[in-house]
């Protein structure tokens, strides 16, 4: 059967879907998909239900680390945090690898897949480290120092897990954000929820994870709950597998680093040339020639890459213009990706402060807890990791308040599609994640005092109010990170816009390390007593939350000021041109350039 080049778009004005799906995607046979058997919701859920079982196998290890490595690996609080951070650090650094390699190569399904895989090995030798009687920890009930065996089958178990991670969650996030196409009104607002519906799939996965999972590492052992996450992740991999039908797919479109040269080299080569003022005289190419993705239109930021699209002899044809060296003519889209791209880096630097608050709840939060009394009623006590499922509660309540209540407020108020502007919600959970470091300073110098006064532990609920309020913090921010490292990110990145967001996470971490042992050092200097002792009762987190506190309001006057300047993705209105069928058929496409 002959096929033709067609246009596809929305059939008339009286708003009628589109049958096909005309963003590049695919479907499983590598054929244009028909939106009423791919995409949206019903492939949206196979995915978040995978993403359950990752976060469920990741906070149920992440949050219990830091009692892991002192009571078990016998690490002091100093050396313990710090290993706690690197490997938090490292395993949020890593999707920056795993991003590129699915954008550029393998494709983001084909990543999922294997990423998965290798996050099973590491659970499966978690597993085997407590069971084998050569790497289990030690050879009595009690010892001073643990197995060799052990504590390296550990670390290669744990950063197996870190390197599954660096494949899974750039990729499975923006796999299914890529099930909602944006040229399409209603699957477009489907997107806007997506975010928030899956932080709250992720925020279910970590409750049971800081709840159930804790518990059973802490009162029934660790290799039991090693065999059952690793169940768990393999029947989550069935599930995804038995999705591949109603999946959208996006094909790898290369190094994405390549054609950002190209622009560099060309803006840089005619350095000399004028600029013209109006955009239209810039190289770009017609809808019917761009197939792979949308174009963009010319902002006026940055004005020395549009060089790269200044076509040099005017009075040739458009046709020797298209032939023409891409290291000496770019496009005007290629251009304003290039854009996107050094428009994201001082969010993602803002961000670095909020992100080492949101690091103290996995860390310094849960060895707080660990310190203080955790009884309810005469005989239950609460795994201390356990206290991170008050984050989990107060995200899921709010991300809920937020998408259903908020957000048709916010609409009507500011006619957004989104409520308020992405960085307008990023910097919300920036104010909350203030109070939250200012309300841990009080609690803790109330708990020092109420320690030394009494000669008891104080509640371990008293530290409830800042664990509620760095979840209302990431309700805002960590989703608002999401949705902005996906949309505002070229679209052939997206699985790297994904790991850039996770990579503030990563470098916050480092970067809290960093924090800790100058300010240590300095308050040794200063005053002859460390911030961080052998214990919490010798040690003063409170003043160390103080300075995160100093340290946040800083960064968040930096933040408004570059959000105020920011430019927002200008997408152009698209027709897109697909292969399909016999039959020609010719309409009209919505706007659906910005929705910031």
């Amino acid at each position: 059967m002959e096929h033709h080049r067609m246009i596809i778009g929305l059939k008339d004005s009286s708003g009628d879907q589109q049958k096909w799906v005309v963003d590049s995607s695919v479907d499983s046979k590598g054929n244009l998909p028909l939106r009423a058997r791919t995409g949206a919701w019903k492939a949206a859920l196979f995915i978040i239900a995978i993403e359950f079982s990752e976060r469920l196998s990741y906070f149920g290890l992440a949050t219990n680390l830091v009692v892991y490595l002192t009571l078990i690996l016998k690490q002091d609080l100093k050396t313990a945090v710090r290993n706690a951070n690197y490997w938090s650090g490292v395993t949020t650094l890593m999707p920056l690898l795993g991003g590129f390699v699915a954008d550029a190569y393998l494709g983001r399904y084909a990543t999922v897949l294997l990423a998965t895989i290798i996050y099973l090995m590491g659970l499966l030798l978690l597993t085997l480290s407590w069971f084998i009687p050569g790497l289990k920890p030690c050879h009595e009930e009690t010892c001073v120092e643990p197995r060799k065996a052990h504590v390296i089958a550990f670390f290669i178990a744990f950063y197996l897990i870190s390197i599954g991670t660096g494949g899974h969650k750039p990729s499975l996030e923006s796999f299914g954000a890529d099930q909602f196409e944006d040229g399409h009104p209603k699957e477009r607002k489907m997107k806007m929820s997506y975010f928030n519906w899956w932080s709250t799939g992720l925020c279910a996965g970590v409750l049971t994870a800081v709840t159930v999972i804790v518990y059973i590492e802490d009162n029934i052992g660790w290799g039991v709950a090693g065999a059952i996450l690793s169940v768990v992740m393999a029947t989550s991999l069935l599930i995804f597998l038995i999705g591949k039908p109603f999946y959208r797919y996006r094909k790898p479109s290369g190094s994405p680093l390549t054609p950002i040269l190209h622009v560099f080299v060309a803006a840089t080569a005619k350095r000399h040339l004028p600029c013209p003022n109006d955009s239209s005289l810039l190289h770009e190419l017609s809808r019917e020639e761009y197939t792979k993705g949308r174009l963009l239109s010319s902002t006026k930021n940055l004005k020395f890459l549009d060089k790269a699209a200044v076509i040099e002899d005017r009075g040739s044809e458009n046709g020797m213009a298209n032939k023409e060296s891409p290291w000496r003519l770019a496009t005007v889209t290629k251009v304003e990706e290039v854009k996107l791209l050094i428009n994201v880096i001082p969010i993602w630097f803002f961000s670095l402060a909020f992100g080492i608050c949101a690091t103290q709840g996995t860390t310094l939060f849960i060895k707080q807890s660990l310190a203080m009394d955790r009884h309810i009623g005469h005989s239950f006590v609460v795994p201390p990791a356990s206290m991170f499922a008050i984050v989990a509660f107060s995200m899921i309540i709010f991300l809920t308040i937020y998408e259903k209540l908020l957000v048709p407020l916010l609409r009507r108020a500011t006619g957004n599609d989104r409520g308020i502007s992405i960085l307008q919600r990023i910097g919300t959970g920036m104010v909350f994640s203030l109070i939250a470091m200012i309300i841990s300073a009080l609690v803790e110098r109330k708990r020092l005092d109420y320690t030394k006064q009494h000669h008891m532990a104080m509640s371990a609920f008293w530290l409830a109010p800042q664990f509620v309020v760095i979840g209302i913090a990431d309700v805002f921010t960590l989703v608002g990170l999401q949705e902005y490292f996906y949309d505002q990110v070229p679209d052939s990145m997206r699985s790297l816009g994904i790991a850039f967001y996770l990579s503030v996470l990563g470098a916050a971490s480092f970067a809290n390390n960093i924090l800790m042992t100058v300010s240590d050092r300095l308050a040794e200097a200063i005053s002859g007593k460390s911030w961080f002792g052998k214990d919490l009762n010798s040690s003063r987190l409170d003043r160390f939350y103080w300075m995160l506190a100093a340290l946040t309001a800083t960064n968040l006057c930096c933040f408004v000021i570059v959000a105020k300047r920011y430019t927002y993705k200008s997408v152009q209105p698209s027709l897109a041109v697909a292969d399909v069928g016999d039959d020609v058929e010719a309409v009209s496409v919505t706007d659906t350039s910005k929705f910031t």
